[in-house]
């Protein structure tokens, strides 16, 4: 389970200079990180990033707490099955095991677009693991109606869709890019680190099975959030990118009056804050994780 390995020789090991394990699950190798010692902080990604997403914060905050990123499989350094579903579902009961097979307990839980409803699902199959829960820009409700994710489910589930994302690398290489406000922000060599994991079209399928998932997951969305009583009542911190252009402060609202306790710290940044706005996101986690 801790055994350290060699990953791929592209990674970046002066960003991303921690050791590498792997949970063997019954589908494929699944990569993390785990740094530090102290309360557990596990961080969740989306598409279609990987636990480099979260460099900034595991370097500093793995000084006071144990930091845990996973890589979910087909993404980062995990293995790429090609017979893994790769839906939301799929990647929560994988992160439900790891949990559990670690026996993670007060845990600390920061979550990121799909890795938002991968991450609470878990979460609230075992609300006692969970003692705090960090949200950057993602929802936990139904996306069938929403226009903008119509929209999304009709192109990537046509053969313009399937192109774009198989042979074009559209995710990582123009989605990604259209996430950043200030574009600057995202250096040829830290996008490299995004496009990298994918070199091929079988490396892809990942990618456009969550796309898919956006409304073909959309009723599973749903019953969790109506499950969400289960942790609502845990300390909650939402960071927000308000020039997010994909999950909008439409959606930060939806969340504001379904958690009216919750702590809000907006950014002046786009979907990926932990990229552009990492320093200021990791002085409102430390200011939340000091509170009891």
């Amino acid at each position: 389970m801790n055994n350290t390995m060699q990953a791929q020789s592209w990674v970046d090991t002066v960003q991303y200079p921690f050791a590498h394990h792997y949970f063997q699950l019954e589908a494929g190798r699944m990569h993390y990180v785990d740094e530090g010692e102290g309360e557990v902080i596990l961080f969740v990604h989306g598409t279609p990033t990987w636990s480099f997403l979260y460099r900034d914060m595991i370097r500093e905050l793995s000084k006071s707490h144990r930091c845990i990123a996973i890589d979910h499989l087909g993404f980062g350094l995990s293995d790429k099955p090609q017979d893994f579903p790769g839906t939301p579902q799929a990647h929560a009961r994988n992160l439900s095991a790891f949990i559990q097979a670690l026996d993670l307990k007060d845990i600390t839980l920061v979550v990121h677009d799909f890795g938002g409803p991968i991450g609470l699902s878990a979460a609230i199959a075992e609300p006692v693991r969970i003692k705090k829960i960090v949200l950057f820009n993602t929802w936990l409700w139904e996306t069938a109606s929403d226009p903008g994710a119509r929209k999304v489910d009709k192109i990537v589930n046509s053969a313009l869709g399937r192109f774009l994302y198989l042979r074009m690398n559209f995710s990582p290489k123009v989605l990604l890019k259209k996430g950043f406000a200030d574009k600057a922000n995202l250096t040829k060599n830290i996008h490299r680190q995004y496009l990298l994991p994918f070199p091929d079209k079988t490396s892809r399928y990942p990618l456009l099975r969550l796309a898919k998932s956006l409304v073909g997951a959309s009723s599973w969305y749903q019953e969790q959030w109506e499950l969400l009583h289960k942790i609502s009542d845990k300390p909650w911190l939402l960071v927000w990118g308000t020039k997010d252009k994909f999950i909008t402060t439409g959606y930060l609202e939806k969340w504001r009056t379904r958690l009216p306790e919750a702590r809000i710290v907006e950014m002046d940044c786009g979907h990926f804050v932990q990229e552009e706005m990492s320093g200021e996101a990791i002085i409102a986690m430390k200011d939340f994780l000091s509170d009891e």
